[in-house]
């Protein structure tokens, strides 16, 4: 499972760059101010937590957790709620509503599965 989520990782943080230098580039200028500021945040919260699913991931081959197990779990959730509904959004194929905040609350409980798996780890 843990070989998904390395892979998953990886795949999240290609199309986070992808997706950061498309902005950057062709859709410059293209956006309203509002709608920049939203992609922006759907690259940062993507790129942030395809690097806490590799750390995750690389944590759990080494110590075996349900808590790291559904760390990953929300955080690939998160970042498919939470990024991909501000993408949605900017690209005017859809108005995300409650998606967005639903993805928000995933990468919160990814966050503390983390901190709980940390706390019942044995030194």
């Amino acid at each position: 499972m843990m070989r998904s989520f390395l892979l998953l990782a990886a795949f999240f943080g290609f199309t986070g760059v992808v997706l950061g230098a498309l902005g950057a580039h062709a859709l410059q200028g293209k956006l309203t101010p509002e709608f920049s500021v939203a992609f922006q945040t759907a690259v940062h919260y993507q790129q942030v937590h395809a690097l806490a699913l590799l750390g995750v991931a690389v944590l759990a081959l080494h110590q075996h957790s349900g808590w790291l197990t559904l760390a990953a779990w929300l955080f690939c959730a998160g970042i498919l709620l939470f990024s991909g509904s501000l993408y949605l959004l900017v690209s005017g194929l859809g108005r995300p509503g409650l998606i967005t905040p639903l993805g928000g609350l995933a990468l919160m409980g990814g966050w503390l599965c983390l901190g709980i798996a940390a706390w019942r780890s044995r030194p």
